[in-house]
């Protein structure tokens, strides 16, 4: 059956191209070769191209700047959403510029909800839980907190430190009360007003009393 589809094959050729069947399928490997090389040559041209405009379009990232101590609610303002500002992040207090991996921390990627807050905390234990995004590490465990070392091995490595985040003090009861207030230092005097009004109600008596004793030395005189 295959050789007489070939014997077929064969005839066809030589009837329909005048072109024995060797030099046939040479005619179509050459064809083919002359295409692949042509379609290479202006497909890399062509590739490159796009890839020179795209790099023409790509604005050069600026120079990280400096923002120094700044608080949580500061840092905020630098998760990406306002593409002027740098992409900042922090680690242990440490501020970081990542906008050179705006693709993992930038809007619509991978870690972009670590990005404008202190995410120590959500890093060491590997957490996308918004009460993890926090740089409170207290009460981490060892292998949680070799974790976090290794990210902030990473970032020191690979991203410019630009700042740190301000520590906030909570207010104590004691530094409020170092002051007596108004109403205390009412209460303090009351009983001084107290203690003075017996005092002076005998001073009174005394002299009621002594009165009627000198108009009797006077009779007498």
């Amino acid at each position: 059956m295959a050789l007489e589809l070939w014997a077929t094959l064969k005839h066809a050729i030589t009837d329909y191209t005048g072109l024995s069947p060797a030099l046939f399928f040479t005619v179509i490997a050459l064809s083919l070769a002359f295409y692949y090389v042509v379609s290479g040559l202006f497909g890399s041209s062509s590739s490159h191209q796009n890839l020179r405009s795209m790099e023409e379009k790509m604005e050069p990232l600026p120079p990280p700047v400096q923002v120094g101590e700044i608080s949580e609610e500061e840092l905020k303002q630098y998760d990406g959403s306002d593409p002027t500002k740098p992409l900042l992040m922090a680690i242990k207090g440490q501020i970081y510029d990542v906008s050179q991996g705006r693709m993992f921390y930038g809007p619509g990627g991978p870690y972009a909800l670590f990005a404008g807050k202190d995410a120590s905390r959500a890093l060491a234990k590997m957490s996308f839980e918004e009460k993890d995004l926090t740089g409170d590490i207290s009460g981490l465990g060892p292998f949680e907190l070799d974790a976090l070392q290794d990210w902030e091995f990473k970032f020191m490595s690979k991203y410019t430190k630009v700042g740190t985040v301000m520590k906030t003090i909570p207010v104590t009861n004691g530094s409020c009360s170092s002051e007596p207030t108004a109403t205390e230092a009412t209460d303090r005097e009351a009983p001084k007003v107290a203690d003075d009004g017996p005092s002076e109600k005998a001073a009174a008596e005394t002299m009621e009393a002594t009165s009627p004793a000198d108009d009797d030395s006077k009779k007498e005189d």
